[in-house]
């Protein structure tokens, strides 16, 4: 076999080529793009063995290993069509491997490159290919993470909109429950202080209501009126017109991320409901679209990825970790995980407890046992990856007397 460690940059990329023994071939820095990846290809078919000459093209690309310290970009991409077998190493895993072989601190994009050619040659079986997933699979990812991360940069704007807020003009925190809300929006852009607030017209805020299609139109903007009418403290005037301009910029900022959001949303849905797993996911309990392309995204759609549902459970971080030393053994949550993934895993056992009662019932007696909500929920996330990986395993949709045959019986 031929191992090469891939330390990439962002216009380069330092490569080196080791045989079986470790022996270095070749090391270059190759220019980031078609120029650099087609210089690499040259590169390990020079090293290539005289008996790699009568064996098939993608045969003896298997025989390559690649260790990079990145799963995404066209450069990991090229390297996986191409047909080699390509290893994400995780940063910090290179980081303890090259403090178990020095200890002066020395590093170098060049070392780093032999760091990886020797993780890929000895420690392989340590770590998970990159998964051949379909570009349907992929795009759903790339799409649906892009839609979560809107999700939450909208969320941290919402959080300092209702900071400064808070600190001159509390009576909005009153008046609007939801921040990011159409009518909220449109009412703190038109009167984003105390002063212009307590000015706003009835048919202002019932423009702003209908707008947003709430009911009771005319007793809230009643209401409305009232509270942002009332007598407050100030701050003084220059100070206020800062905070307002702040406001204005935080909601101009919400507003555009609402729209996104939806767009963007509207795109996940489309590239999910062509997928070919998609009423699988479809028909398991509390998922929706959007969840259940986000799920669907972080596990990817190779059929072979996943040797069993214990190794998906590992791979969502549902199920736990044992820690034993002597006489003590102790059993704690897996925090080591997809953030992105275990934030859909929680989303999900919660809202499948209002579709399935199986849920609800295996939910009720971990609770019985004076689990705590979190610790249940994460179980009942570590039963339901279980399930998902029956249903894709068969490509049967889900079955409530199936999944929870067990748990119904024993609540009866």
């Amino acid at each position: 076999m031929l191992f090469v460690g891939n330390d990439w940059a962002e216009d380069h990329h330092d490569i080196e080529i080791v045989d079986d023994d470790g022996r270095v071939l070749t090391r270059r820095r190759l220019s980031e793009g078609l120029e650099g990846v087609t210089r690499l290809h040259a590169l390990i078919a020079e090293q290539m063995p005289e008996d790699w000459v009568d064996l098939d093209p993608g045969e003896a690309a298997g025989l390559v290993k690649i260790g990079i310290e990145t799963d995404r970009g066209s450069w990991v991409a090229a390297l996986v069509a191409a047909g080699y077998e390509v290893f994400p190493i995780n940063p910090m895993s290179v980081a303890r491997y090259r403090e178990r072989h020095s200890t002066s601190g020395a590093k170098s994009d060049a070392a780093d490159a032999h760091l990886l050619a020797e993780i890929v040659r000895l420690d392989r079986a340590h770590h998970r290919p990159v998964a051949r997933d379909t570009v349907e699979g992929e795009a759903i990812k790339l799409t649906a993470r892009t839609h979560q991360s809107l999700i939450w940069d909208r969320t941290r704007h919402v959080l300092r909109l209702r900071s400064t807020l808070r600190e001159y003009f509390p009576v909005a925190l009153q008046a609007f429950e939801d921040l990011d809300a159409p009518d909220a929006l449109q009412l703190l852009i038109k009167a984003p202080d105390p002063d212009q607030a307590a000015r706003l017209s009835t048919a202002t805020i019932t423009a702003a209501l209908k707008h947003a299609r709430r009911r009771g139109v005319a007793a809230r903007a009643q209401e409305l009126r009232t509270v942002l009418g009332a007598q407050e403290l100030r701050q003084p005037p220059v100070l206020q017109d800062a905070y307002a301009a702040v406001v204005a910029s935080e909601v101009a900022i919400i507003t555009a991320l609402n729209v996104q959001i939806d767009r963007l949303g509207a795109v996940v849905g489309d590239h999910f409901g062509r997928h070919r797993d998609a009423e699988i996911y479809a028909s398991l309990p509390g998922l929706g679209v959007i969840l259940a392309a986000r799920i669907l995204g972080e596990f990817g759609d190779a059929p072979d990825r996943y040797a069993d549902a214990k190794a998906r459970k590992n791979y969502a971080g549902t199920s736990p970790i044992t820690r034993a030393s002597g006489t003590k053994k102790v059993v704690l949550a897996r925090y080591a995980r997809n953030r992105r993934l275990g934030d859909a895993l929680q989303q999900w056992a919660f809202c499948s407890m209002r579709g399935s009662p199986g849920a609800r019932a295996y939910y009720q007696q971990l609770r019985g046992r004076n689990i705590a909500h979190q610790a249940a929920l994460r179980q009942l996330a570590n039963r339901l990856v279980g399930i998902l990986h029956g249903c894709l395993k068969t490509n049967t949709p889900y079955n409530e007397n199936t999944a929870w045959a067990h748990v119904l019986q024993a609540a009866a």
